[in-house]
């Protein structure tokens, strides 16, 4: 009974690690379609209102909401990874365990 494999999960953590980065950096690309629009929507009229001489405080809170429910979906995504590597440890331990407890001395 060897090590489990977690390769895959390590890679995935890995990687929404670097996606969370990335939306703490304020890029584009690890965000999903749904976020993407409400990014570019703000940005919008956020300019349409600065172009009209307006406020665009309204569009700047709905661009902080964006940027923060990306960060939240990230985070949550990585807790979920974590678990689910910590509970194929422990099974892979408790297999072992097993094993050993029942061998013959």
């Amino acid at each position: 009974m060897g090590k489990p494999d977690t390769r895959r999960l390590d890679r995935a953590i890995r990687d929404t690690h670097r996606k969370l980065d990335a939306v703490r950096d304020r890029e584009m690309w690890p965000l999903d379609s749904r976020e993407r629009r409400a990014v570019l929507g703000a940005l919008a009229s956020g300019s349409y209102r600065v172009v009209r001489g307006n406020s665009p405080a309204r569009a700047e809170r709905k661009l902080d909401t964006a940027w923060q429910s990306a960060e939240t979906r990230l985070v949550a995504e990585i807790a979920a990874l974590q678990t689910e590597r910590r509970r194929i440890v422990t099974e892979a331990a408790t297999a072992k365990a097993a094993k050993k407890s029942s061998g013959w001395w």
